[in-house]
């Protein structure tokens, strides 16, 4: 059984494949270098978001793919859902997970993310949509965690009253890998902590694991793009910010309790506590 994992040495798909070379599984790690050594996998194939053609090679035969789209600009990131699903439909592998990474997908959001899904959904292959809210691994960012470290803050483009259901990239690992194993399960699948928590909940996650008071510090949009357009880019960063913009109207971003991992497969994601122990900060 094989399971092609897109972004294997990112972010998140390296955890990914640790945790189904863990359950025995074999991995196909893409990549854009052929060469990388990517631990955990069997094979490393060097194929792009870019070509329809190159991913419909490395999906076909495939037990499982895990996708997810790149932070880049949205004009890209349209064609690159393009090409996933028309690679999808010509390789026609036995299952499919899609992480949105939090990206929207109700159809008249018109997002790339929202493509993808409805594309999959039309080519008739099983897949799940796994619907995250926000990563814990946001918080690893230069600018969140030398602040926590040398002032005691932790700063973020969020309401200090806006609840949301933030997950790591470990527990969608342990979605996938649970997925893989469930084509029963169908559709979207919600990630995220139950009950939602706010800024200054994480504040005291981060300050009890840190042994020192840390306070919530509110960022706008603008300040939260001048932050990460160094790391990610300027159009992307803008692209982020206007969604978090978007954001600060809404009351919360809970997970749905009726299709989340915890009902659907059993899986309770990481309190920040545990998460901050499990990566060794």
């Amino acid at each position: 059984m094989t399971y092609v994992i897109h972004g294997a040495t990112g972010a998140q798909g390296a955890p990914v494949v640790a945790a189904l070379a863990a359950a025995g599984k074999s991995v196909t790690a893409l990549t854009r270098n052929a060469d990388a050594v990517v631990d955990g996998a069997r094979h490393v194939v060097a194929a792009g978001y870019g070509s329809a053609a190159e991913l419909t090679e490395a999906y076909r035969g495939a037990d499982g793919v895990f996708v997810h789209l790149p932070v880049v600009s949205e004009e890209d990131r349209q064609a690159y859902a393009r090409n996933i699903v028309t690679a999808v439909s010509a390789a026609r592998p036995a299952r499919v997970v899609f992480s949105t990474s939090g990206a929207p997908i109700a159809p008249e959001t018109g997002g790339a993310a929202a493509a993808l899904a409805s594309g999959l959904a039309d080519t008739g292959v099983s897949h799940a949509v796994i619907t995250p809210t926000f990563y814990l691994e946001n918080l690893l960012m230069p600018y969140v965690l030398d602040a926590v470290r040398e002032r005691g803050v932790l700063p973020y483009p969020l309401r200090a009253d806006f609840p949301a259901a933030w997950a790591s990239h470990l527990d969608i690992a342990d979605v996938v890998v649970a997925l893989c194993d469930r084509p029963d399960i169908t559709g979207v699948v919600s990630v995220g902590q139950d009950p939602a928590i706010t800024g200054p909940d994480l504040a005291m996650a981060f300050g009890a694991h840190f042994g020192k008071d840390v306070v919530f510090e509110q960022l706008t949009p603008e300040q939260f793009r001048n932050s990460v357009a160094p790391l990610i880019g300027e159009d992307p960063a803008a692209d982020v910010a206007a969604a978090y913009a978007a954001m600060s109207t809404l009351p919360g971003r809970p997970i749905t309790p009726e299709n989340s991992a915890q009902k659907l497969l059993g899986i309770t994601p990481r309190t920040t506590g545990q998460w901050l122990t499990d990566i060794g900060l």
